[in-house]
């Protein structure tokens, strides 16, 4: 059966997956990056360590699924966001592990930003690419962002209609989830934690204008509650 590789090193998570022709899923094989505790994130150096450290592992356990298998194209997130100017270094340790591999087997390499991978693995997963414009909320640890993306020969082509002005949806609840003293990320211990709470959650509404939202108040709101119980 041919499949497919797909890598991606981006915060906070090493990840491999095979695919096959239909995009069906083969194997998935992550490893979360550790940060310390009480930690609000990791240097783009210290991230490099850990995939680099991280991929060897995963790419082990892959070989098991291909026994009467075969790869024949390797993906990869080379960026955040697919402009000239987008760059981060954590990116890096997945583009030279994928362009190893590449090489090696002698099969194509496609390089594609982590946003256009966000958007896509909706629409795959939905069974909706069709060529048509569409816009999407892209909601990460680190981008609130309300996008115009068009389908073309290179993948999607975005445009940002709106968003944050400071901190992104994921960074407002990672850090007060860390001030909570939950580890970080923090959304799935903060979803956990919430759930069946009746507690009074009224405070300061989020600021919104022009199509911008802001978090920093609202954060700075909460961090102010958290330390004074």
């Amino acid at each position: 059966m041919d499949v497919f590789l797909g890598i991606d090193t981006s915060c906070y998570t090493t990840s491999l997956c095979l695919v096959d022709s239909q995009y069906g899923v083969v194997a998935d094989e992550r490893q979360a990056l550790s940060v310390r505790a009480g930690g609000r994130g990791l240097s783009q150096s210290e991230m490099v360590y850990q995939h680099v450290r991280n991929l060897p592992a995963l790419t082990e356990n892959l070989a098991p699924y291909l026994t009467g298998n075969t790869i024949r194209a390797v993906a990869v997130t080379d960026k955040p966001r697919r402009r000239a100017d987008s760059y981060m270094p954590a990116f890096l340790s997945g583009l030279g592990c994928a362009r190893a591999l590449a090489a090696v087997l002698g099969v194509p390499l496609y390089r594609i930003s982590h946003q256009e991978n966000h958007l896509l693995a909706v629409l795959r997963t939905a069974g909706h690419i069709d060529g048509t414009a569409f816009r999407a909320l892209h909601l990460s640890g680190g981008t609130t962002e309300l996008l115009l993306a068009r389908p073309d020969a290179d993948g999607l082509d975005i445009t940002r209609t709106g968003g944050t002005s400071d901190i992104s949806a994921g960074q407002f609840i990672d850090r007060v989830g860390v001030a909570l003293g939950l580890p970080f990320p923090a959304g799935k211990a903060v979803e956990e934690l919430s759930r069946g709470c009746l507690a009074d959650a009224a405070g300061g509404a989020v600021w919104s204008s022009g199509g911008e939202i802001s978090f920093s108040g609202r954060e700075a709101e909460l961090q102010r509650r958290i330390a004074a119980e």
